[in-house]
């Protein structure tokens, strides 16, 4: 399907929705200064369009405190064959993988119950067939979360 440019609404209605996806069409709406209806309409043309790929549900932050970092990953075989990829695919922890330009090959991004987890992780990813060195970074703070 051959996606159309977003308009100046369409661009309010998806931050909105980036912001809190629950928010109410009525509320979208008057925001926008469109009927629920049209606004429905274009919710669903962006879903339709490829513009919004999905909704999820963010975990809050009661409970256990979660441990972030970021794994960079340099591959002697300089991204021959996907086992690497694969094998980090099934990691649950994984919220990201980024293949890099530059000096290491793969950016990891790691979301863990704890420093144990993040060690057993690095664990697994040095010892793949091809991982030849890896830096891991845990997250102190975070500042912004888009």
């Amino acid at each position: 399907m051959q996606r159309s440019p977003l308009d100046q609404t369409d661009r309010t209605i998806l931050s909105a929705l980036t912001e809190d996806a629950r928010v109410p069409l009525v509320a979208l709406a008057a925001r926008v200064h469109l009927s629920r209806n049209a606004v429905k309409q274009r919710i669903e043309r962006m879903e339709r369009q490829g513009v919004i790929a999905g909704y999820t549900v963010v975990p809050g932050r009661a409970g256990a405190a979660r441990v972030a970092a970021t794994v960079l990953v340099y591959r002697s075989d300089r991204m021959r064959g996907g086992g690497v990829i694969a094998e980090i695919a099934r990691i649950p922890e994984v919220k990201r993988c980024d293949v890099m330009s530059g000096e290491f090959d793969l950016l990891v991004s790691l979301d863990a119950d704890s420093m144990e987890r993040i060690g057993e992780i690095w664990e697994i990813l040095a010892a793949l067939p091809g991982v030849e060195n890896t830096v891991t970074s845990v997250t102190l703070t975070r500042v912004v979360d888009r």
